[in-house]
């Protein structure tokens, strides 16, 4: 749940830094999907440490 949560809001805030630098459709698209990817793999390892602590 925390994974598709990261992966969720770091589509958003990789769509809204694109819009904010000018870029084209296409760069939004990017910028979103790097940003989701980063925030998908920081989401998981906080999976992991919250499930090897409980």
């Amino acid at each position: 749940m925390i994974v598709i949560a990261a992966a969720t809001i770091g589509a958003i805030l990789g769509w809204r830094r694109a819009a904010g630098l000018g870029g084209t459709g296409r760069d939004r698209v990017q910028y979103a999907a790097g940003f989701a990817m980063a925030f998908a793999v920081v989401g998981l390892f906080a999976t992991v440490i919250i499930d090897r602590m409980t």
